[in-house]
């Protein structure tokens, strides 16, 4: 439900994008399913946001085709099954699809409404519609939905309702700031040719009569391992609601 601000962050270095994603879900879900889960689906926002076609994301042979970003390790079973396309059912709910909180369920469930209709709220309402645990399947949903149809095909009567949505617009704007950043960074210890001088860049506002985002007054994001992370997650776990309601909607902006 909080995956978007990581791949937002890494998706011009999808290796990282995707280990990033499953560290993320380690945090509060120890699983393997839940891990590699994350895994997948981030490697598919990532996809979303580099430009990718909806064909190129539901293909059955995504996971093969991009089996170099996947460098932790083969997916599970269940994860697998469903990128092997498990969710392509027309009949939906009467095919078994199930919008449950359990994490192969829900994965799937999001993944037929962005697969069974055309539009960010069609889907959104599909995925709604199956009952159950519909904000899990929902915010599933609106995270890769988001990341492909984009902020102007969300519904605008949607958005005008969002609580704090200047906020996270800004949050959001941040995330992929920061993200070029470390890239950037990055590059130049692989490649220190690639330092020149260019022009400060400048941080969007969120209105042209407010402060603009200053990059020099925040902290850059530290990086962990996979132990460390499971470390952590054992003792945050009562943070999970908290996060999600931030990333879901920096997923879809």
């Amino acid at each position: 439900m909080r995956l978007t601000p990581v791949p937002l962050f890494f998706y011009r270095h999808p290796v990282h994008a995707v280990k990033y994603s499953g560290f993320s879900g380690v945090i509060t879900h120890g699983d393997q399913k839940a891990y590699d889960a994350c895994r997948y689906y981030g490697a598919l926002i990532v996809a979303a946001l580099q430009g990718a076609t909806k064909e190129e994301l539901l293909n059955d042979e995504f996971y093969e085709t991009h089996i170099s970003w996947f460098a932790e390790g083969p997916l599970a079973p269940e994860i697998m099954r469903i990128a092997n396309g498990s969710y392509k059912q027309n009949d939906g709910y009467d095919a078994g699809i199930r919008g449950k909180g359990y994490i192969v369920n829900a994965l799937e469930a999001a993944l037929w409404a962005f697969w069974s209709e055309k539009t960010f709220k069609k889907g959104a309402l599909a995925a709604v519609n199956l009952g159950d645990d519909t904000d899990t399947t929902a915010a599933i949903y609106g995270q890769l939905a988001g990341a492909y149809y984009g902020y102007e095909k969300l519904p605008k009567k949607w958005v005008e309702k969002v609580y704090a949505k200047r906020f996270l617009q800004g949050l959001s704007m941040w995330i992929a700031y920061e993200g070029q950043m470390w890239y950037e960074n990055k590059a130049l210890l692989f490649n220190p040719s690639l330092a020149t001088v260019a022009p400060k860049q400048k941080v969007v506002a969120i209105s042209s009569n407010e402060q603009e985002l200053n990059p020099e007054k925040l902290p850059s994001i530290q990086l962990t391992s996979l132990e460390e992370t499971r470390r952590v997650g054992l003792s945050n776990r009562s943070e999970k609601d908290t996060s999600s309601v931030m990333s879901n909607f920096c997923a879809i902006l």
